[in-house]
């Protein structure tokens, strides 16, 4: 794969940002993770991290997507930036206090939650700002990249720098997150702006629009159930603790696991791209994921463990890249904010409410058995999708950019929408610049 995009300064400015505010991330969901758990030792806890997160996330994340297409991405992405350094100094300073309880940090993350639900849209919708059209796949594929790389990285460095106090952890995590906004702050967009009206029905016009193509609407939400019911991350501090016996640098492994397959995955797309046979590809890294997340559920080796869940960003990664490339280039730049924050709901809600979801069926069933379940479920998902989405398990190729419907209007009625009575060009072509990743 050619490099050359790395030759758009403004592609590479938001890479780095992007690079330093996961990396970020990630050390904080380590810190947080393993404080909780042991000041109260509860796994229901654990879960609780996630809802707090998903709470405002869900509130938000819909007006955010309008947000996204009303105004510069840039900016919009600079200021949540800006509040998740104060989250970081905010859980800096309960630690340094001397935290007994853990509803500050809940409150704390609630409001990472919400600096999440503006970033999510914006960010998944500015990459076709930064680049010539021509090289969007190439850019998806670095940028993929780099991503997990970060999440291999920061759970690693978190738990190693937990071993000196969380204090640490999140006094890096501030400073990360604020050199991530000064990258940002030079960035130039081609973003075209639209300042529709900012009512109800504009906000819900990225539902109209999935709604209108089955083939997205399945792929988007195949990956929500898929990981609802599989995700096991939330349960990785228990997993490290009380089963495989290690401390937060294993859990630090633990969490990085998922991250190194989907990395590897994603070098492997760049060269050699899925062309053919997308619906299967599709299927098949969900059946991947729940085959892989009952291994590990059953697993009590630290080896073994990893490798299963390696397995599962594998698959992940698979779904991801299709969906991700089925979105961007089906939409139109001026309405991409608005459907990017649908897209970030089935996201948030896979990821966050799973945490949840995990926490909550180990308390009633036990650790193993949940997780085992869980895998299991998401097998049953992808046998449920193949049947409700003939169409999806069917699809032979993406489509091209050039298939992008205008954008629709404010006043336009749901069926009236682009494509709502219009047979899919999904399967008819292969995209030229996927092909040349």
């Amino acid at each position: 794969m050619s490099v050359s995009v790395l030759r758009h300064r403004d592609f590479l400015l938001y890479l780095a940002a992007r690079v330093f505010s996961t990396l970020a991330a990630q050390m904080m969901n380590v810190a947080v993770g393993w404080q909780v758990y042991a000041l109260t030792g509860s796994v229901t806890d654990l879960g609780l991290i996630g809802l707090a997160q998903f709470a405002p996330f869900l509130l938000l994340v819909l007006p955010a997507g309008q947000v996204a297409d009303r105004y510069d991405r840039r900016v919009v992405i600079n200021l949540c930036f800006g509040l998740q350094t104060a989250v970081a100094l905010l859980l800096l300073g309960f630690t340094h206090s001397g935290l007994t309880a853990v509803w500050p940090v809940f409150a704390a993350l609630a409001l990472a939650g919400c600096a999440r639900a503006f970033m999510m849209p914006a960010s998944q919708a500015i990459v076709m700002n930064l680049v010539p059209t021509e090289r969007f796949a190439q850019a998806t594929a670095l940028s993929s990249s780099s991503f997990h790389v970060a999440v291999i990285a920061g759970p690693v460095l978190g738990g190693l720098l937990y071993l000196a106090g969380p204090q640490v952890v999140y006094a890096l995590v501030a400073a990360l997150f604020a050199a991530a906004g000064l990258l940002m702050l030079p960035v130039r967009t081609r973003q075209t702006t639209q300042r529709a009206p900012a009512g109800g029905r504009s906000i819900l016009e990225g539902f109209r629009f999935v709604r209108s193509r089955p083939v997205v609407l399945g792929a988007i939400s195949l990956d929500l159930f898929a990981v609802l019911f599989g995700g096991a991350v939330a349960l990785l501090p228990v997993y490290a603790r009380d089963v495989l016996h290690v401390g937060p640098t294993g859990l630090g492994l633990l969490r990085t696991a998922p991250a190194l397959g989907a990395a590897c995955t994603s070098i492997v797309l760049a060269f050699r791209p899925i062309t053919r046979h997308v619906g299967r590809w599709m299927f098949g890294g969900v059946a991947l994921f729940g085959v892989a997340t009952v291994v590990f559920g059953l697993s009590t080796h630290l080896a073994l463990s990893v490798a299963a869940l390696a397995l599962t960003g594998v698959g992940d990664m698979v779904s991801v890249y299709i969906r991700h490339l089925l979105v961007q280039l089906e939409t139109p730049d001026a309405i991409r904010g608005r459907v990017s924050s649908v897209n970030a709901v089935f996201i948030g809600a896979s990821n966050e409410l799973g945490e949840f979801e995990s926490g909550l069926t180990a308390g009633w069933f036990g650790l193993v058995p949940s997780v085992v379940l869980g895998g299991l479920a998401t097998l049953g998902v992808a046998v449920a999708w193949m049947a409700l989405f003939p169409v999806l398990r069917r699809m032979n190729g993406f489509p091209t950019a050039a298939d992008a419907p205008p954008a629709p209007t404010p006043a336009t009625a749901p069926d009236a929408l682009p494509g709502a009575n219009r047979p899919s060009n999904v399967g008819a072509k292969v995209d030229s610049s996927c092909a040349a990743k």
